[in-house]
C-alpha cells in the first residue's frame, strides 16, 4: 500500500462523517469536491509577476508547446493543464455553467477561442491533455499579479491566498521571481498568513529567467546560482519557502525539441572564428550585421527568439569545445545548463512524494472552513476529530517542525542538529536514504547502523532533563520518524529484499516492541 493512503483513508472518513451532516446546499457540494480532489493529482499553481516566464516554464515541464507565452488575452486566464484520455477545453465563466470550447495548435503554442467572452468574464480553462509529465501533478497557469488590470491580478491573488481559513485552490506553488522584490514578500506572506497556512513546504521559488543574469555571459547561470543562494539564507525567504534555485525556462523549453537545422546553424556560428564572435557581442549585432558565414539574418533571428543570447552563446560554446557532437547532445546539454532536471527533481521529491500530506491538508481546512461558516448541533464533535486526527498524524507533525526548525521558531541545537533535523524531516527527500544523508545506493546494513545511531542521538536529547521542553518535543517528533525508518528496514530484512525506495512515514504508531528489539546492533 502507498505511504500515503493510511493519511488519506483518515480523512476522507472525515469528510464522509462531514457530509452525512451536511446533506444539502452550499457546503454538501463543497466537502462533495473536497473528496473528489483527494483522488486527484496534486495542484501545483505556477505563479509570479508579469513577465516572470510563467507559461515559457510550464511549457518546459510539460515538455509540448501548450501554454501561450505572448501578451494575449489567454494569457490573463487561469489555466489549468490537466492530464487526459483525450484532448479536450472546458471553459468555466464567472457565472453560467461550463462548456466545451474548440482549440487548436497555431504555430508553437495552443489557440484558443473565448466564445465571445471577455478574459475578465472566465474564471478559468482547464485543459485536458495526455502526458505523462501530468500524470502526478495538475498545472494550473496563472495571470501575472502586479499587472495593470488589477482585476486579473486580485483574481490570482484569490485562487492562491484566499480570505478566511479555506483552503487554496493549489495545493502547492511555485513561484516565480526575477529579483527578491517587497512585492514578492508581501505575496508569499500572504499566501501563508494564517497560522494554517504557514508551510513553507509547499512553496519552492525559483529565480526566473536566469539566463539573464548578468547579460546572458557563459557564466550567467553559476551568477544566478549565486543569487538563489543568498535567497535561501535569508530568513525572509526561509519561513517562506523551502528553496530557491534558478531556471532558465526559455532555455528549457526551446532546449527539448531543438531541430537538427537549428544544431546545423549553431555548428556553422561554431566554426566561425572571430567572424562569429563578433556577432555574439549583443543580441541586436548577432542578428543584423552582415557577414559572410552561412546563416541567414532571419535563421541567426529564430536562433533568439527560441533560445536566448545565452543558450545561442552557451551552444555555440558547446560544439565549438567538442562537448557536444550532435543535436541530441546538445538537447541534453541545454537541459542540464538550464536548471529544469534540478527543478523537476525538487518537484518529485519535495512535492509528488509529499502528495498525499499536502492534501489531507487542503481537505482539512476545507473541512474546517464548512464547520466554522455553517454551524450544526454535532459540528463541535467534528471538529474536535478533526483537531485529535492533526495531532495524531505523524506527517504533519513532521512538516510542522521542518516549518518551525525553518522560520527559527525552535531550536535543536548550535551543533549542526538544526540541519541534520531537517534532512530527517525529508528537507532533501523523504525516502528513508536521504532522511539519513545516505547516497542512494546505500547498503542495508549502512542504512540499519545510521538509523540506530540517529535514534539513540535524539532519543537521549528528548530524554534531557536540563534541555529546553520546545527541545524534547522536537527531538521526540524525531524519535518517532527514526522509529519508522527502522521498522520499515526490519520489514525488509526479514523478507531478505529491502525496497530501494521506502515509502514515506506512516501515520500509524510504529510497533514499540520491534523497535526495542532492534535498538541495538544484530551481527551481520
Amino acid at each position: 500500500m502507498n505511504g500515503d493512503q493510511p493519511l488519506l483513508q483518515q480523512i476522507s472518513e472525515l469528510l464522509r462523517a462531514a457530509r452525512r451532516l451536511y446533506t444539502d446546499g452550499g457546503p454538501a457540494a463543497t466537502l462533495a469536491l473536497a473528496v473528489d480532489r483527494l483522488e486527484e493529482p496534486l495542484r501545483v499553481a505556477i505563479a509570479g509577476r508579469v513577465k516572470a516566464g510563467k507559461s515559457t516554464l510550464l511549457n518546459a515541464l510539460v515538455g509540448q508547446d501548450l501554454a501561450a507565452t505572448d501578451a494575449g488575452e489567454c494569457t490573463r486566464i487561469v489555466t489549468w493543464y490537466r492530464d487526459g484520455i483525450t484532448y479536450q477545453l472546458m471553459l468555466h465563466p464567472r457565472s453560467g455553467p461550463a462548456r466545451q470550447v474548440p482549440f487548436a495548435r497555431s504555430g508553437p503554442a495552443t489557440a484558443i477561442d473565448l466564445d465571445g467572452l471577455a478574459p475578465e468574464d472566465v474564471d478559468r480553462l482547464v485543459v485536458d491533455w495526455p502526458s505523462p509529465a501530468l500524470r502526478d501533478m495538475t498545472l494550473i497557469d496563472t495571470p501575472g499579479m502586479g499587472s495593470m488590470s488589477t482585476g486579473l491580478s486580485e483574481h490570482t491573488e484569490s485562487l492562491l491566498a484566499p480570505e478566511g481559513d479555506g483552503a487554496s485552490t493549489a495545493d502547492a506553488v511555485i513561484y516565480l521571481m526575477r529579483h527578491m522584490h517587497s512585492f514578492d514578500v508581501r505575496f508569499l506572506e500572504a499566501f501563508h498568513d494564517e497560522p494554517a497556512q504557514r508551510w513553507p513546504m509547499n512553496t519552492i521559488g525559483v529565480l526566473a529567467r536566469a539566463d539573464e543574469v548578468g547579460h546572458a555571459r557563459l557564466d550567467a547561470l553559476s551568477a544566478a546560482h549565486r543569487i538563489a543562494a543568498r535567497y535561501r539564507d535569508d530568513h525572509r525567504v526561509r519561513r517562506l519557502c523551502q528553496t530557491v534555485i534558478p531556471v532558465a525556462g526559455l532555455l528549457a523549453a526551446s532546449g527539448a525539441s531543438l531541430r537538427q537545422a537549428e544544431y546545423r546553424s549553431l555548428e556553422i556560428l561554431a566554426a566561425g572564428g572571430q567572424e562569429a564572435q563578433r556577432l555574439l557581442v549583443s543580441a541586436d549585432r548577432f542578428v543584423n550585421e552582415a557577414t559572410s558565414l552561412e546563416v541567414l539574418p532571419a535563421e541567426r533571428a529564430l536562433l533568439l527568439e527560441r533560445f536566448g543570447m545565452y543558450g545561442v552563446r552557451v551552444g555555440i560554446d558547446l560544439i565549438r569545445t567538442g562537448q557536444v557532437t550532435s543535436a541530441t547532445d546538445l538537447s541534453r546539454q541545454f537541459l542540464r545548463y538550464s536548471g529544469l532536471d534540478e527543478l523537476r527533481q525538487l518537484l518529485a521529491n519535495r512535492f509528488a512524494a509529499r502528495a498525499g500530506v499536502l492534501k489531507a491538508r487542503s481537505a482539512l481546512l476545507t473541512l474546517e472552513q464548512v464547520v466554522r461558516e455553517f454551524p450544526h448541533p454535532e459540528g463541535e464533535a467534528l471538529l474536535r476529530d478533526l483537531e485529535q486526527f492533526r495531532a495524531g498524524a505523524h506527517e504533519f507533525a513532521e512538516v510542522e517542525l521542518s516549518d518551525r526548525l525553518r522560520t527559527g521558531h525552535v531550536s535543536v541545537g548550535a551543533d549542526g542538529s538544526a540541519e541534520r533535523a531537517e534532512r530527517l524531516l525529508g528537507a532533501e527527500g523523504i525516502d528513508d536514504r536521504s532522511r539519513l544523508g545516505l547516497p542512494p545506493g546505500a547498503s542495508e546494513s549502512e542504512v540499519m547502523a545510521a538509523v540506530r545511531e540517529a535514534l539513540s542521538s535524539w532519543q537521549r536529547r528528548s530524554e534531557d532533563p536540563t534541555a529546553p521542553r520546545e527541545h524534547r518535543e522536537a527531538a521526540r517528533v524525531l524519535v518517532r520518524t527514526c522509529e519508522g525508518i527502522l521498522v520499515r528496514h526490519l520489514d525488509g530484512q526479514s523478507e531478505a529484499v529491502a525496497p530501494a525506495v521506502p515509502s514515506p512515514t506512516s501515520s500509524a504508531q510504529p510497533d514499540q516492541h520491534r523497535v526495542e528489539a532492534a535498538r541495538a546492533p544484530v551481527a551481520e
